[in-house]
């Protein structure tokens, strides 16, 4: 099980968490990689290999970064 006293602040923090477990997510697009992020964090709590405060921390970062993706695309389509 992976240490508790991790800190997850962004989006980068949660991919090394990841690669600890030799999961790499390139999807092509950010907000795709992120989703899939989130997707490989849930296998890794439901085989019990994360705790739950860890789990749930790196889920409201994926969150963050996810909303803060969906602006940017927003602004992006806004100024074409």
């Amino acid at each position: 099980m992976v240490n508790n006293e991790l800190q997850f602040r962004h989006y980068y923090d949660v991919e090394q968490l990841l690669k600890r477990f030799g999961i790499y997510v390139y999807m092509g697009k950010r907000l795709w990689d992120i989703e899939m992020t989130g997707v490989e964090l849930q296998k890794l709590h439901d085989a019990g290999l994360i705790s739950d405060p860890i789990y749930m921390h790196a889920k409201i970062v994926l969150r963050h970064e996810h909303e803060l993706e969906l602006k940017r695309s927003d602004n992006f389509k806004e100024d074409q």
